[in-house]
């Protein structure tokens, strides 16, 4: 299996906020940005491993700032590790200013995406070479946020198993 570049799956969408994808504030429903967040995610996987992928975990979702109707909003997904059958994905999202032109960052997150067969089983994905001093960055937050979870994921356990016996 032939190792991948980070460059080489980066994937960027715009869209329009449109009125049906705002809420009674006139703002896009933070829902239907997670949404987008997790189409664009999942191109980036795809073309890290040529496989089919599935949303594993969402972490560290931040809405920075509401994005109002009318906003031109720009999404960039990039590989930032592969492990043994996932890939964790830095998601970034833009707003553009109508007058400047300047885009300006307004949320971001990091999604978990594991390459399946048509059984659903997981499959390996090609090692991941980061190339500039953000992918190294990002390569290390990766490997820390998926102890975090496995540690989080014990908690849990523990904390359901203590609701079983009551």
């Amino acid at each position: 299996m032939k190792a991948v570049k980070a460059k080489d799956t980066l994937s960027i969408t715009t869209k329009v906020v449109l009125p049906n994808d705002t809420n009674t504030l006139g703002n896009l429903f933070g829902g239907e940005l997670l949404a987008w967040m997790d189409v664009i995610a999942s191109v980036s996987a795809h073309r890290h491993c040529k496989r089919v992928v599935v949303t594993a975990n969402v972490n560290n979702v931040s809405f920075q700032s509401p994005i109002a109707h009318a906003s031109i909003v720009t999404l960039e997904a990039k590989v930032s590790r592969a492990f043994t059958s996932s890939m964790e994905i830095f998601v970034d999202v833009f707003v553009e200013d109508h007058i400047t032109g300047q885009r300006i960052k307004s949320n971001e997150a990091i999604y978990t995406f594991v390459a399946v067969d048509q059984n659903g089983q997981s499959e390996r994905v090609p090692e991941w070479i980061p190339e500039t001093e953000e992918d190294k960055k990002q390569h290390q937050a990766a490997i820390k946020l998926m102890e975090m979870r496995k540690q989080i994921g014990e908690e849990m356990q523990i904390f359901f198993e203590d609701e079983e016996d009551d």
